[in-house]
């Protein structure tokens, strides 16, 4: 059967989109780690199921390139707001849509030519749980819990090119604290208060942006009073907006979403 897939990035991290409303598929853990890898795959940090929902708009799957499944991605998120405007299966500009984490509110942002060139997402209320203590062997003693819907640990830093992400990454994504595995991000604050961050993801490894990742950065810097409520969160594949709004506590992350191709693969040549 010949499958029919979108490839879109937000800020560089990259999956692979179907639309399982007209290509069901059995096997997407299989199929993630398939047509995840770039040199015999389609290569991409995962693939994303666009489904129909009986409580929004329509649903999310995210399964991870390791085949594992994801609750939410902010930047996969807002990818779905571009396909669903551009391939002409919502006329909405404000949309739901259901998650492992739970309904999320997309809004997109169009330009003169009527095309989807960012979108912002309510990613609802984040779990601060604060400070932990990690122990010795892990080349960093304190981090901050947060959780997006999807757990995170944020651990700052003075000099973010001093981390060696490949080497503490996995070893702080198994750590015992987290029985179901974490995203790690080191997150070194600017003069002007914008972050540059770098994320290890649960199931990928080193990634070059998390939707999550940066509003649990934007978060964390605000509990511990490095930053405002507002702040530039600069990763390797582009800069997002987060906005942790006082009023209704709700964290709102701003950014792009950028159609790279379309295409088709055989799953028979699995």
């Amino acid at each position: 059967m010949n499958i029919r897939f979108t490839k879109m990035h937000g800020a560089g991290n990259d999956y692979i989109y179907v639309n399982t409303i007209q290509y069901p598929i059995d096997d997407p853990e299989e199929l993630a780690v398939e047509w995840s890898k770039y040199h015999t795959g389609i290569g991409s940090d995962g693939l994303v199921l666009i489904g129909a929902s009986q409580i929004a708009d329509f649903s999310m799957r995210i399964f991870n390139a390791d085949g594992s499944e994801a609750m939410m991605c902010g930047n996969a998120s807002r990818c779905i707001g571009k396909y669903l405007y551009e391939e002409g299966l919502t006329a909405k500009t404000e949309v739901t849509l259901e998650t492992l984490s739970g309904i999320k509110i997309l809004k997109l942002h169009l330009t003169n030519d009527n095309h989807v060139d960012a979108v912002t997402v309510d990613m609802g209320v984040p779990n601060v749980i604060g400070k932990v203590q990690l122990g010795d062997g892990y080349g960093y003693t304190e981090g901050i819990s947060v959780s997006m819907g999807n757990p995170h640990l944020v651990i700052f830093v003075n000099n973010i090119s001093e981390v060696d992400i490949n080497t503490v990454g996995p070893a702080l994504e198994k750590h015992p604290l987290f029985p179901n595995r974490v995203n790690v991000e080191f997150a070194q604050v600017y003069q002007d208060r914008s972050i540059r961050m770098r994320v290890w993801e649960r199931g990928s490894g080193i990634t070059m942006a998390c939707g999550t990742g940066a509003c649990a950065t934007a978060v964390a810097a605000s509990y511990i009073g490095k930053c405002g409520r507002e702040s530039s969160v600069i990763m390797d594949g582009g800069t997002l907006k987060i906005k942790w709004n006082e009023t209704d506590g709700h964290v709102y992350m701003t950014g792009p979403a950028v159609k790279v191709f379309d295409g088709e693969i055989n799953v028979s040549n699995l």
